[in-house]
């Protein structure tokens, strides 16, 4: 069994693990809970009744956080002409084509969060599947990460746009900030990220769509929220 930390068994002692609470109550928790050294991201985790092995259930999608996630992230788009030049002049941090491909197939190279490709560019990242895939960088259309709008894309990775898909289980993990957020912010960021989960409900889903939800930092305790605490 896992030996916790002084700091984490005090968290602990602050959650009440029988109890859910009010959104409001919950980040404010999130707060107080927060042990790690560093700037903890908050995390949310929603557990959904879906049966995965059907396509139709197997939500895949991005949404742009109001206050975005507090980190800084580095963009690489694969594109050509004109759609390069776009992207460099809205502040990608990598461009480029075949060039960036093979730096990724030859050195094994990842020092970006994202990818960006063009329509065009798909077949040439096919060979790569394998490699991006299971990293979760392969661009795709639903999240928007293929496309002919690369400055749209771009402008809203860096202002915090976070992407999401069912595990195996159900189940949505997302960033919704840092600890270090207003509450009034991640209240925010938490009520945009649950709304985009809800509108996403498949018409073959039976019964009670939600089963719950919860939010932990980094290294902290797990929070149960109140799903009478969202719009439905």
């Amino acid at each position: 069994m896992k030996k916790r930390g002084k700091k984490y068994l005090d968290a602990l002692s602050k959650v009440d693990k029988t109890k859910t609470y009010s959104k409001e109550e919950a980040v404010k928790l999130i707060k107080e809970t927060s042990v790690s050294k560093f700037d903890a991201s908050v995390e949310l985790a929603i557990r959904l009744n879906l049966d995965t092995k059907k396509t139709d259930q197997q939500l895949r999608g991005a949404i742009v956080l109001p206050h975005g996630t507090g980190k800084d992230k580095k963009v690489l788009v694969v594109a050509r002409g004109e759609q390069a030049r776009l992207a460099k002049e809205a502040g990608a941090d990598y461009v480029g084509d075949v060039d960036m491909l093979e730096k990724i197939e030859k050195e094994n190279w990842f020092d970006f969060d994202t990818m960006i490709a063009t329509p065009d560019m798909m077949p040439l990242l096919g060979k790569l599947g394998k490699v991006l895939g299971p990293k979760g960088l392969m661009p795709n259309p639903k999240t928007g990460t293929v496309t002919t709008d690369v400055v749209k894309a771009v402008n809203e990775v860096k202002a915090g746009r976070v992407e999401y898909r069912t595990d195996s289980f159900g189940n949505v993990h997302g960033i919704i900030g840092k600890a270090s957020f207003k509450e009034n912010d991640l209240l925010e960021n938490l009520d945009a990220f649950v709304a985009v989960i809800l509108k996403a409900k498949p018409s073959s889903v039976k019964g009670d769509y939600v089963k719950n939800i919860a939010l932990s930092t980094t290294m902290g305790p797990g929070i149960k929220v109140s799903l009478n605490s969202f719009d439905k």
